[in-house]
């Protein structure tokens, strides 16, 4: 039963969205916890569950002492008992055991620990395969077209965690280790238990034991002496301790509190609590469970609780005291029915606290009222005149916020004039304005698969400031006279004007370059100016293309790494708003062509700014990777017969495209490695210059630059707001920024924390709708590559999709499966039910590395579903002795 427009008896708690808020216990009255403490006898007051926080004078003198450390808390999605923070040495990571050891700490705060006596620390065991990535992509015509070489823009907040061995709940009698062997469940985080794998920026790593509710103990499988059970006790003597802590104070609470989930009666009838509360269950098992008082609840829902059991609510933590298992929190909306995408939607953007109101009136104001706006004559004879220059945008073709426009002119001497014109969003956006507060909070616009929620009012992003043809724009330009070979000769920064003679798709451009001398029919075209012509601009998309071949060949040479995994696009039905189908994305030279140029801008503004202003540039950094989890991951691909170098970001990419042939097996095997790659990186991060001291640390290890910025998407990145503001001030358009380092710091973290959240709602959107494809037009068939086995179950990337899946043995029409270790290699042998009884069974060997066709259906359970093997043919091998047999070449 549906309520869409049931309205909750309560008021607001009256946070703006994107503002975390936990309020004092005295808010709203006694939690539950409190019912026994209000007792003045001792004897009949609650034992506390938690620890009491540590008081501010004692954490800071902790802090300093070095006897206490800070960080952000990453708690384990699938087995919420497990959490950790980054090691300040940068070696592994600290782990935290247990909700308790947790106290009261959600995902993604700041908090403060303390480490426990040593032998209170894990073993950790290494066995032999390292975990990977699943899908990390986001709708392609929205992602930054200066992708940093990497994606590690995707790689998620829950990076470089450690699957833990999960105790039963009755106790378990092995030993209690970290074991960094095989891939953990791949569902993730999205929300359902689906088991996509598109979300977790990595895969942690977990032992191979059975999975409660998915293995049987009594399938038909032959134990073997190299099953991981056996291979527990005779591993720990190569064991490592792990240093675990407890969390003694939260610095602060990054988390949005608030929760998407579903409403429920609590289990005893008979008690107190049960005429007072109801118990709401978050989607996310990262977020305890919920008192509700009732009386926030709908009216009729004690009377009919399943009316509401698919009905998606929005809860806000409000309390959680040390003697609660469970926090208390008020009911903020009824969001509508479980699975269907708007109500989704909007519970994603309200746990990853993502503004999606409508700009006050008060910030509204702060836009030009007088409409249509032109730019006034004063301004006018500011800035370089470019309009009558061939410029235009390359762009998605759905885009509607175009940030950036190129320019290119052969000059006489053979040398080019090339420009990259960035939208003058500074000018719209007075600094300390009620219009620059709120593009401060929102930090980026967040791009979902259906729609996108902007940093700025949509007259700015998509019509004043968005650099659309054959209208006046102000612009921010770096322009250069480059030889053919790319090599800088001069340079220019400066305020200009620009009229885009007209709006080229990613498609028109590849069109342009793949038929280099053929003239494109004008219907194939959008409109173009009459003051220049489709060869005009055809002849500038060409040079352009020859000369970021060479910039990009530079690159590489120089060093650079790139690590591309799959994307998905969708399209969707212009009615229903649903899915109807969805490929993975292709990056072509169209792509490559606008990435090296804005590439090129960013570095060169960030050269500029941090030379002016050694101490206040906005600049952005990527420390290199981690190294243990690197060096798991060499000595697990040296097993696998698959040498690689990974000394450098520029040997690691050598490796990654010298190894492979352009097969099919080795493509599939290429991506794998990629998403195997991808987990040791670490986020780029915005900093100020003036808060590191060592110049070593403002290098970015993927771009292998010493100094990078982002400059050329201010429609969409307050960071690059700042940084235009930075370039202006050195240019002397305006004061020196008025700023102190620490100050632009904590601007530059609340750009890296809403720039992460806004990469997870993506994903998110992505696996929503994916699911819902699955639902709508499934069962979808696919190719996959194994990427790890286990002792009943195997992890594949399924390679149509993008996703990762694991498949379960017991789920599969199997007489019997048998695991063993071949060398150091595992192995499932799968031994599949004849169709017809009179014919023998039908085996399979199953081990890394191994295509498989699989088929991707939905559950019961809304957005969940599942992989399924399909039975080998009668070669009952589907080609993998031939492709499990092959070995790379050296």
């Amino acid at each position: 039963m549906n309520h869409p427009d049931y309205k909750l008896n309560l008021q607001s708690p009256g946070t703006p969205r994107g503002v975390s808020s936990v309020v004092g216990p005295n808010a709203v009255g006694a939690s539950p916890g409190d019912k026994k403490s209000k007792n003045k006898s001792m004897r009949g007051k609650k034992k506390s569950i938690f620890e009491t926080y540590m008081s501010k004078e004692d954490v800071s003198e902790g802090l300093k002492k070095g006897t206490l450390i800070q960080g952000v808390l990453r708690i384990n999605p699938k087995k919420f008992h497990e959490a950790f923070i980054p090691s300040p040495d940068g070696d592994r990571d600290i782990f935290i055991d247990g909700v308790v050891a947790r106290n009261r700490a959600l995902n993604g705060d700041l908090v403060v620990v303390k480490l426990l006596p040593e032998d209170q620390w894990k073993p950790r065991i290494t066995l032999s395969l390292p975990g990977v990535l699943g899908l990390q992509g986001v709708k392609p015509e929205n992602n930054d077209k200066e992708t940093e070489a990497t994606n590690e823009t995707d790689i998620s907040e829950e990076c470089c965690g450690h699957h833990l061995l999960q105790k039963s709940p009755k106790g378990w009698n092995g030993p209690d280790v970290i074991i960094e062997a095989q891939f953990d469940d791949s569902d993730s985080e999205d929300r359902h238990g689906n088991t996509s794998g598109l979300v977790d920026g990595m895969k942690k790593l977990s032992v191979c034991t059975p999975d409660k509710g998915k293995e049987d103990s009594s399938a038909p499988v032959m134990k073997d002496e190299n099953t991981p059970k056996s291979q527990d006790t005779r591993a720990l003597s190569e064991k490592s301790l792990q240093k675990s802590a407890k969390v003694v104070y939260i610095l602060e609470k990054k988390h949005s509190r608030a929760a998407t989930g579903i409403l429920k009666l609590l289990a005893d009838k008979n008690s107190d609590l049960f005429k007072k509360y109801a118990l709401f269950s978050p989607s996310d098992h990262r977020v305890p469970r919920i008192y509700v008082p009732l009386k926030d609840c709908p009216q009729d829902f004690m009377t009919r609780p399943k009316d509401y059991a698919n009905t998606l609510f929005i809860c806000r933590i409000i309390d959680w005291k040390e003697d609660c298992n469970f926090a208390l929190g008020q009911l903020a909306k009824s969001l509508g029915q479980a699975g269907e995408i708007e109500p989704e939607t909007e519970g994603i953007l309200t746990e990853y606290g993502v503004d999606f109101s409508d700009f006050s009136s008060e910030v509204l104001e702060c836009l030009p009222q007088s409409l249509p706006w032109t730019i006034p004559p004063e301004e006018v004879g500011k800035r370089r005149d470019l309009r009558k220059d061939c410029i235009f945008t390359i762009d998605p073709s759905t885009a509607r916020d175009l940030d950036d426009a190129l320019s290119c002119r052969q000059l006489t001497d053979g040398t080019f004039e090339v420009g990259v014109h960035i939208a003058d969003v500074s000018y719209f956006v007075p600094e300390g304005s009620s219009l620059d507060k709120v593009a401060a909070e929102r930090a980026t616009s967040v791009y979902l698969v259906q729609k996108v929620v902007p940093m700025l009012p949509r007259l700015l992003c998509e019509e004043l400031c968005s650099l659309n043809p054959m209208t006046d724009k102000l612009t921010f330009s770096v322009i250069w006279k480059l030889t053919p070979e790319g090599k800088i000769l001069e340079e220019w920064f400066g305020r200009t004007i620009i009229r885009s003679c007209t709006k080229l798709s990613y498609d028109h451009a590849q069109s342009m370059i793949e038929n280099p001398t053929e003239k494109i029919p004008k219907e194939e075209l959008p409109p173009i100016s009459p003051e220049h012509s489709i060869e005009e601009v055809h002849q500038a998309v060409l040079n352009l293309h020859s000369i970021a071949k060479q910039l990009r060949r530079q690159r590489f040479v120089d060093g650079a790494l790139r690590l591309d995994q799959l994307k998905l696009a969708f399209t969707l039905d212009h009615e229903t708003g649903l899915p109807q189908g969805c490929h993975i994305y292709e990056y072509r030279d169209s792509n490559k062509l606008v990435e090296e140029f804005m590439l090129l801008a960013n570095m060169a503004v960030a050269h500029k700014i941090f030379r002016t202003f050694p101490e206040q540039a906005l600049l952005r950094r990527h420390p290199p990777p981690q190294t243990k989890m690197l060096s798991d991951l060499v000595e697990f691909c040296d097993q696998m017969g698959l040498p690689m170098d990974v000394s450098s970001a520029g040997a690691l990419n050598k490796s990654l495209t010298n190894t492979f042939g352009d097969d099919k097996y080795s493509l599939a095997r290429k991506e794998v490695l990629t998403n195997m790659y991808s987990r040791p990186m670490q986020m780029a991060l915005y900093f100020c210059s003036g808060m590191l001291q060592d110049q070593a640390q403002f290098r970015h290890y993927a771009l292998n630059v010493p100094l990078y910025t982002h400059f050329t998407s201010p429609i969409r990145r307050f960071a690059d707001v700042i940084v235009h503001r930075l370039l202006a001030a050195a240019l002397g358009y305006s004061e020196q920024p008025d700023v102190e380092p620490d100050a632009l710091q904590k601007q530059a973290d609340h750009c890296n924390d809403r720039r992460m959240a806004s990469k997870r709602v993506q994903e998110l959107s992505i696996g929503l709708f994916f699911s819902v494809l699955v639902k709508e037009s499934g069962p979808l068939e696919s190719e996959a590559m194994v990427m790890g086995v286990l002792n009943q179950a195997f992890d594949v990337l399924v390679l149509r999709f993008g996703v990762q899946k694991r498949i379960y043995c017991n789920a599969l029409a199997l007489r019997s499966y048998h695991f063993q270790k071949v060398g150091k290699k595992p192995e499932l042998t799968l031994v599949w039910e004849p169709d017809d009884l009179e014919e023998e069974p039908t085996q399979q060997v199953i081990t890394i590395f191994s295509l498989v066709d699989v088929v991707l259906q939905a559950e019961a359970t809304a957005l969940k579903y599942s992989a399924i093997l399909k039975r080998p043919g009668p070669e009952h091998s589907l080609g993998l002795e031939k492709e499990s047999d092959e070995e790379p070449e050296d």
